[in-house]
Parts: C-alpha cells; sequence; structure tokens
C-alpha cells in the first residue's frame, strides 16, 4: 500500500517499489521561495531515514517544472527569510547534502532558478516540450542555486558558458545531446520512465548505492555552499544596477533589453 503526505505545497508518496514521488504543487508554473525549498529538502531528508524508500521521484504538477524563484508574487522574505536571516540558497545546500538518489521527471519550463532545482537530482528525464534556459544575464543577473557547479559538471564548461553568457533557452532534443537530460519521453510517459530509472536503482543493494553516491559526488555540497555565497553576494550587488531594471522590464513587456552597462 503507498503511503502520502504533505508539507506546504510539497506532496510525498512512498510506493511498494522502494520509490517515492515527491511533487511540487505549485502549478503551473511552479514558482519556488525558501518555504518551498525547505519543504523539499525536509521531504528528502525524511526518506533519508526511511527504510521503504531507495530512490525518489522528483516533479511538479501543472504545465511546468520550475518556472523559477517567485520574486514577484510574494514579499522579499519568502526569499530570504525576511533579511539578514536564511537565504533560499540555505536550502538549497539542503537539498544536496541528502543521500538518497533522486530521478527528475522536466516538463514544460526549467527556467533560471527552476533550472538550478533541476539539476539536484542524480538524473532528468525531459519531455519534448521541456525547456531550459539560464536566463539570468539576459535579466542583467548572475546566476544561482549552485548552477557554477552543477551545469559545467554536466555539460562541460564550454556548453555551460555559452548558456550563461547567452541566456537563450534549449528544447529537450539539444539538452539531451549535451549531456543535460539522461532521456527524452513522451509526456504522457514521462513520469512512468522517470520511475522506471528510480526502480532501477531501488533494486540495487542501497547501503551500496549511498557509499557510491557519496563517493562520486565528493564534496559536492561544500562547493555548492561556497558557490552559492559567490552567487547571492553577485546577485545582490547586481540587482541595484540599471541593466537589471531594465532586464526586468524588458522581460515584463516581451522586448528586446536595451543594456547600458550601468
Amino acid at each position: 500500500m503507498s503511503v502520502k503526505r504533505a508539507t506546504g505545497d510539497v506532496s510525498v508518496t512512498v510506493g511498494t517499489d522502494l520509490v517515492a514521488t515527491v511533487e511540487i504543487c505549485r502549478g503551473p508554473n511552479n514558482f519556488f521561495d525558501l518555504a518551498l525549498i525547505d519543504a523539499l529538502a525536509g521531504a528528502f531528508e525524511t526518506l533519508d531515514g526511511d527504510p521503504a524508500c531507495r530512490a525518489i521521484v522528483l516533479c511538479s504538477e501543472g504545465k511546468h517544472f520550475c518556472a523559477g524563484a517567485d520574486f514577484a508574487g510574494r514579499d522579499r522574505g519568502a526569499i530570504d527569510g525576511g533579511g539578514g536571516g536564511r537565504h533560499l540558497y540555505d536550502a538549497a545546500v539542503r537539498l544536496f547534502e541528502t543521500r538518497t538518489p533522486v530521478v527528475a521527471a522536466v516538463q514544460g519550463a526549467a527556467i533560471g532558478g527552476g533550472l538550478g532545482l533541476a539539476l539536484t537530482p542524480d538524473f532528468r528525464v525531459a519531455a519534448p516540450e521541456a525547456r531550459f534556459a539560464a536566463n539570468f544575464a539576459r535579466l542583467g543577473f548572475h546566476h544561482g542555486f549552485g548552477l557554477s557547479v552543477t551545469l559545467p559538471a554536466l555539460v562541460g564548461q564550454q556548453h555551460a558558458l555559452e548558456l550563461l553568457y547567452t541566456g537563450r533557452r534549449i528544447a529537450a532534443d539539444e539538452a539531451l545531446a549535451i549531456g543535460l537530460v539522461d532521456e527524452v519521453a513522451p509526456l504522457e510517459r514521462l513520469r512512468e520512465r522517470a520511475r522506471a530509472r528510480a526502480v532501477e536503482i531501488a533494486l540495487s543493494a542501497p547501503l551500496a548505492v549511498r557509499s557510491i553516491r557519496e563517493t562520486m559526488r565528493g564534496e559536492l555540497p561544500a562547493r555548492i555552499r561556497a558557490a552559492t555565497a559567490r552567487e547571492r553576494a553577485e546577485q545582490e550587488r547586481l540587482q541595484r544596477t540599471t541593466d537589471f531594471k531594465e532586464g526586468i522590464a524588458a522581460s515584463a513587456e516581451r522586448r528586446t533589453p536595451r543594456f547600458t552597462g550601468s
């Protein structure tokens, strides 16, 4: 029998096949803030201690996997804990510290911080309709969510630089070609294929898998902590520039930004 529970906008279902499904429930866009990333990290940490879970499928309801951070819809305190306190990147580090392998099922957009979230799992299965972008530079902004570490690790330094410098969107087939995703599956079979990968992992000896994962990921949490400290500082600096204001305005008006370097 499956067991289902929910915390905030995150639901967790533990199946009889030793695979848990963790679903973000903020459709259709699934914007995130500190509370959501905390809830995700809490769900993963709880599953780390659950003997009925040996692998996790991370998915989202609605049209998009995650369209980024919720800067517009909520107050700034939802991102940084009210200023001077905990920041959502502190919660993001917790995701990287968890021990259970994760497979993401990505539909629609994984944009900006949503791309960063999509790169926290071990594997990604994408629908053909999925699209990915590190669009920060097009907003006059610095990238975040540990992409300084995770993106080049998957696609190589040159592909990472090109995606970060240009902010262009790529489709699922290109994402597969450069190693950003591991499989492309029809939308109607997306979760099925992600779960199949998770079940394959769950069939292996759990202590061995966790040991191998810890070896292969190495000092990843510490590297993410250092990277997000730099990313956050640069984001806060660039938020005070004219270019950032122009980037946000141009995005809202759906036009090409006119940056001045100020």
